[in-house]
């Protein structure tokens, strides 16, 4: 997909419908920035949104997704599929997002554990130090977890492990 091409394509539309940006992103419940950098084509809208413009500017999810106006619209049940594919992947956002929530209350306590421990004066025992030490990897292994979960390489990660989990069940057909 041409995202500078697709941008294009949506600030084509919305001048179309005579709309700024800032009109265009009350009527969709998202920021002015996110309608910005869809059309520079730095990003795209997720597909349920897409699905949402194409209703809007009343024209097909094709069209939208190939930043060019064709002849042929689309049928009832593709727009359905896409519409659970959508579906499907804002769930999973939720899960992973509800996972890292919870990750990250984690390694909060963790610190505050650790914290308690420097500043209750506990002594010098080795269970302490044990304790501390744990405590405060815990919440170090949660901080550097969520730098790289949350930095632009993230995605770069994901498809590497996955081309190491395919080649690893290609090995094992």
């Amino acid at each position: 997909m041409d995202q500078a091409k697709i941008g294009l394509y949506l600030k084509e539309l919305r001048k179309e419908k005579n709309l700024t940006q800032e009109e265009l992103s009350e009527k969709l419940g998202v920021s002015r920035r996110s309608v910005s950098r869809w059309e520079t084509g730095n990003t795209l809208p997720d597909l349920d949104l897409l699905i949402e413009l194409s209703d809007f500017y009343d024209v097909d999810l094709r069209d939208m997704l190939t930043g060019k106006t064709e002849d042929a619209s689309m049928d009832k049940e593709l727009k359905e599929t896409a519409l659970m594919v959508a579906e499907f992947s804002n769930e999973e956002k939720l899960r992973v997002t509800k996972r890292f929530h919870i990750m990250f209350l984690v390694g909060i306590i963790a610190f505050a554990a650790y914290l308690v421990s420097i500043f209750a004066d506990l002594g010098e025992s080795p269970f302490v130090a044990f304790l501390q030490g744990v405590t405060l990897g815990i919440s170090f292994g949660m901080l550097v977890i969520g730098f790289i979960i949350t930095s632009h390489n993230a995605e770069k990660l994901r498809q590497a492990k996955l081309r190491m989990l395919k080649s690893l069940s290609d090995k094992n057909k």
